[in-house]
């Protein structure tokens, strides 16, 4: 009896659900008959169908842009394009062609498929211009770095950075979530401090992997690295180097190595080489380099090779491209190495500015003079490029994250040098800065401040 009443009660349920469904397609069926008529070219959408703005039309922006437009006619010094390959037209005519040819995209992935004949090309020049075994293309310049740092440090290693490294190394070793201990800025007897008593704690032992990140030249100073030292301590606490090159390819050493070129180092002692191709080389994307095992581990282990779509192959073969005339003409990085000199010391002579940045090197910090809030600073220092702007030049504030970054840098003017660089246009730099101190800077009363 209790089973044939639960019987009936499901067989009601059963029709319940039938009649509903029978009613609403009926409903449905109904309200699309009376629905607006529709047009095929709107993809089913309604004919009178607007969408809304995804947005406020009327948006102040609490920051405004660092620049604003940049033409041919104004001397721009913002930029990274060191060797000004961005112009060069054979690079130019090369990119178009590999557009012909393959397309925009490279629709996926390196290990998928994204590799296209250019990535392996271009992988294999840069090894050879490198003088290494190896190397790994990314898309792009932060994710390399970001990338390659935690393929191989992991939980319970120890690693030593510079308290100035960027914020791409920065966030590589969050992701490493290993243990690690900066130490002063190019500050090498720093450094000895920390690994003697690091090693007295025994927390440097054979049974734990230990690193030191740098980088050639310090995009947060301008400063070179000093590593003969760096490279005499690392083989005595028997640590393993990486080495941050971004703005040292294409600049330093009589080929345009980088520093390990430049400082006469043996490649082989520096474990692994990083890199951005998006200053000298003025296209998209980096590159690890070293030994087999070193960057064939990244293939498998890197997160920026291995999820990100790869290279467009445009963008690869504008590499390709500037490999072949900095090849054919290593002589650009003399004058590269010439304007960089010149512009240290003129600027080294303004009036209300100090700078920052070795002579050789093509970016360099300029700060204001006094004791300015860092948010006066900021203040002043954008006024001061939009008046430079105006007039011809361009320049940039130099952009940190100052809630997040580590240790995060005064406020600066960053200029890049470039190959192409005159005495005249560093004449009108110095002039115009001054100029624009006296105009729109700090006045007497707020530079004590």
């Amino acid at each position: 009896m209790i089973l044939m009443d639960m019987y009936e009660a499901a067989s009601w349920w059963t029709l319940l659900i039938a009649l509903q469904v029978v009613l609403g397609s009926m409903y449905f069926l109904w309200s699309k008959k009376k629905s607006k008529s529709y047009d095929p070219l709107c993809n089913g959408r309604p004919v009178e169908w607007s969408p809304q703005p995804l947005i406020e039309q009327d948006i102040s922006l609490e920051n405004p842009p660092l620049m604003g437009k940049i033409d041919d006619k104004v001397l721009n010094v913002g930029a990274t394009s060191f060797l000004c390959f961005h112009k060069e037209e054979s690079i130019i005519e090369s990119s178009l062609k590999a557009l012909d040819k393959y397309g925009v995209g490279s629709c996926g992935p390196r290990g998928f498929y994204g590799t296209i004949d250019v990535h392996l090309e271009l992988e294999e020049r840069l090894a050879k211009f490198l003088e290494v075994e190896e190397t790994a293309v990314y898309s792009y310049g932060f994710s390399t770095i970001s990338s390659a740092i935690p393929s191989y440090a992991k939980r319970g290693d120890i690693i030593f950075a510079d308290e100035s490294v960027w914020f791409a190394i920065q966030k590589g070793i969050d992701a490493a979530r290993s243990t690690v201990q900066y130490f002063n800025h190019n500050d090498m007897d720093h450094l000895e401090e920390l690994l003697s008593e690091a090693l007295k704690k025994k927390e440097l032992n054979p049974r734990r992997r230990a690193f030191v990140i740098a980088e050639a030249i310090y995009m947060n100073t301008g400063e070179m690295c000093p590593l003969k030292r760096l490279v005499e301590l690392a083989r005595r606490y028997k640590l393993r180097i990486m080495l941050d090159e971004s703005l040292s390819i294409g600049v330093l050493g009589k080929h345009g190595r980088g520093i390990t070129e430049h400082l006469n180092i043996p490649r082989d002692e520096i474990d692994l080489i990083m890199g951005s191709l998006e200053h000298s080389f003025a296209t998209i994307g980096g590159f690890c380099a070293g030994t087999h095992f070193i960057v064939e581990h990244q293939r498998l282990s890197g997160l920026g090779y291995c999820f990100s779509a790869s290279l467009p192959p445009m963008l690869t073969q504008a590499a390709i491209a500037a490999l072949d005339v900095l090849e054919e003409n290593p002589a650009i990085v003399n004058e590269l190495d010439a304007s960089s000199r010149k512009l240290n010391q003129a600027l080294s002579n303004l009036k209300h500015y100090r700078v920052r940045g070795d002579e050789v090197s093509p970016i360099k910090h300029v700060y204001l003079k006094g004791d300015l809030t860092d948010r006066l600073k900021q203040s002043y220092l954008r006024s001061i490029c939009n008046y430079c702007l105006e007039k011809g030049v361009a320049l940039t504030p130099a952009a940190y994250l100052r809630d997040v970054e580590r240790n995060c840098p005064e406020p600066s003017i960053r200029l890049a040098s470039s190959r192409k660089l005159n005495d005249d246009n560093i004449s009108l730099i110095c002039t115009l800065l001054d100029e624009a101190y006296e105009k729109v800077g700090p006045k007497p009363d707020l530079r004590l401040l």
